[in-house]
């Protein structure tokens, strides 16, 4: 098999790469080559988080051929760095994917994005934050539901990583021209239909999985499959 393409799977900077892992594999086994990226930061750099970890996803590439044309993969708070990832690397990207995840608006941040679901929720979590709040900071009690495999869930959790109020007020930048390639989205949970909606409206291709937030750790081959479709429907 000639691989003309690979998939970077990025995951959300407040989880860690497990999220993807299992996704990972069932791609592999199809024959897809597959990235998977550590979004790692210096905490003691002045430099806004966004270009520390789109540094992290190009520094992941250094052994992929660089002329091969990359997927890029964002699940959750991963959505509004793809664009700024893009930015940082020399290889050619053929497509965007997002998974539930909001999609970018230039110079937005985080909250920004959350207010587009709900503003009454946003103006609460930006207070929460001012107050010296922290998030996430979930248990395994409020996974039970959404991942129910104890040695997933302690997995994901065992990557927590919560951020304060810096971390979700910094502006995030689009560049002129975004999107550059197709781009389509996998839909799981209601609380990003703002953001399918919007997909939908702008072409792209969509999936929609009635599912909890990581679905990718309780059905990985279905998510995986979805995945590879909308890359077909989007090429």
């Amino acid at each position: 098999m000639v691989v003309t393409t690979s998939v970077v799977l990025v995951h959300s900077p407040l989880v860690g790469p497990f999220t993807w892992s299992l996704v990972a594999d069932e791609l592999r086994q199809d024959g897809v080559d597959v990235v998977l990226p550590s979004l790692v930061e210096d905490e003691r750099a002045r430099a806004p988080f966004w270009p520390q970890h789109a540094d992290a996803v190009a520094r992941s590439l250094a052994g992929t051929p660089v002329d091969r044309a990359l997927i890029l993969v964002g699940h959750s708070g991963a959505g509004p760095l793809l664009p700024a990832i893009r930015s940082m690397i020399t290889h050619p990207v053929a497509g965007y994917i997002f998974v539930d995840a909001g999609i970018p608006i230039d110079g937005a941040s985080r909250l920004d994005l959350l207010a587009l679901e709900s503003t009454e929720s946003a103006e609460q979590f930006r207070r929460e934050l001012t107050s010296g709040a922290e998030f996430p900071t979930w248990q395994e009690r409020d996974l039970f539901d959404i991942i129910p495999d104890p040695d997933r869930r302690r997995a994901l959790l065992a990557e927590l990583h919560p951020r304060s109020l810096a971390f979700f007020e910094e502006p995030i930048p689009v560049f002129d021209g975004w999107p550059d390639a197709p781009c389509g989205y996998l839909l799981f949970s209601a609380t990003y239909a703002v953001f399918a909606e919007r997909a939908r409206r702008d072409g792209w291709a969509c999936r929609e999985m009635d599912a909890g937030h990581f679905h990718m750790l309780v059905d990985p081959k279905g998510v995986a499959d979805a995945i590879s479709e909308l890359v077909s429907e989007s090429s």
